[in-house]
């Protein structure tokens, strides 16, 4: 199973970035997929997940009605759409697959991708 995460970059407060997260080896449609993300001397933290099916989402309170999921079964791919940037946004970013019921919590899923840096400056 690969998780292939890209899109990220340096951007001003306030600017957009769009991640892509390309998955390989697994049922696409078996799996939600979830996006984290990790600061600099911090926990790897929940951003926002989208069910199999994409029909239901849910976001980080610190990221809600700013960032959006989505997702491409033809494509395989997850997407986080990021508008409205804060420095507080800048770090890792992670993909992740998981199964069951939606959770936030790192240890429910079962997949990683190798994380893309977000930095995003004042």
């Amino acid at each position: 199973v690969q998780l292939q995460a890209s899109g990220g970059g340096l951007v001003q407060a306030g600017g957009s970035l769009r991640l892509s997260c390309a998955a390989s080896g697994l049922t696409f449609s078996n799996y939600h997929m979830g996006w984290f993300r990790q600061a600099p001397g911090k926990e790897r933290a929940f951003a926002a997940v989208i069910s199999w099916s994409g029909g239901a989402t849910y976001y980080a309170d610190s990221v809600k009605g700013r960032f959006t999921i989505s997702r491409d079964s033809a494509k395989n791919t997850v997407y986080l759409q990021m508008n409205s940037l804060k420095p507080e946004d800048t770090a890792v970013y992670y993909c992740a697959a998981g199964r069951g019921v939606l959770r936030t919590g790192p240890a429910y899923y079962d997949y990683w991708g190798q994380g893309t840096q977000v930095t995003v400056s004042s």
